[in-house]
């Protein structure tokens, strides 16, 4: 099983699962022809895309679907208000790539097995994914104000958890971001902090090798630097020692590719 993210942040949002004969993205959020161009840098063609599974509505997530799917006739998956909120902003889609589903139903995709994943967002009914493959489960969490034991309990025994750490608290508090902003941001439906981040995985983690990857990090208010400072330190204290593989720990870049990973078991 392979994951790789594509770019992440406010910018746009697009990562890469593959699987046996499946490929799929979740979310589209860069243009058609950027989105070409970083599958080519990993050596995918985007001909051979088999779905786009959208989080939710917002235009850092879905840019590109639209493209996408008129350009190589790939089928789009979201819940049923999340559709009703894009579709305007995708344009003319044809019929059967038009695919819903209910946010509490979990489906296979080909040889995917795909969990939805509630999440809290100030949109109309945002969704995270979770997907999993013989024994091998990667969780796609991001654009969330708070994990509730729900999503913490479908998440445990993950091998990638790509997990949003969005901003540095008090380097939000202390921006340039007007008030309203700041508290969308902070809110139970904005994003999580580096601190609510790294609270996630102690509750999550346990030093088996899995792979910690942060994302959709603020330009404004946070680096990578603290980001990842924040979370190594989190793990160290666990006894979890990134050095020594016990765990990987990277931050997801912006505009370019992270790593790609290979899960075997």
């Amino acid at each position: 099983m392979k994951f790789c993210s594509l770019s992440s942040g406010s910018s746009g949002n697009c990562q890469y699962i593959e699987y046996k004969n499946t490929k799929i993205l979740i979310d589209a959020g860069l243009s058609g022809k950027t989105t070409d161009a970083l599958l080519k840098s990993i050596g995918v063609d985007p001909k051979e895309l088999d779905a786009i599974f959208i989080t939710h509505e917002h235009t850092d997530h879905i840019m590109g679907a639209g493209i996408l799917s008129r350009k190589y006739d790939i089928p789009i998956f979201a819940n049923g208000e999340t559709w009703q909120a894009m579709a305007p902003k995708l344009k003319k889609l044809q019929e059967k790539n038009i695919k819903e589903f209910r946010i509490e139903e979990e489906f296979y995709f080909k040889d995917i097995f795909v969990r939805p994943v509630p999440i809290f967002h100030d949109s109309v009914n945002p969704n995270g994914y979770i997907f999993e493959t013989e024994g091998k489960k990667i969780s796609v969490i991001t654009d969330t104000g708070w994990i509730n034991t729900q999503m913490r309990e479908m998440m445990e025994n993950s091998d990638i958890y790509f997990l949003e750490s969005n901003h540095d608290v008090e380097m939000l508090k202390n921006g340039s971001y007007p008030w309203p902003l700041k508290q969308r941001v902070l809110s139970t439906r904005g994003h999580l902090s580096n601190e609510n981040s790294a609270e996630v995985i102690r509750q999550l983690a346990k030093g088996n090798g899995e792979i910690i990857i942060l994302s959709h990090l603020s330009l404004d208010n946070n680096t990578p630097e603290l980001a990842y400072k924040n979370m190594y330190e989190t793990l160290k204290n666990m006894g979890i020692e990134v050095e020594i593989g016990a765990a990987k720990l990277e931050i997801a870049p912006r505009y370019t590719p992270c790593e790609v990973y290979c899960i075997r078991r």
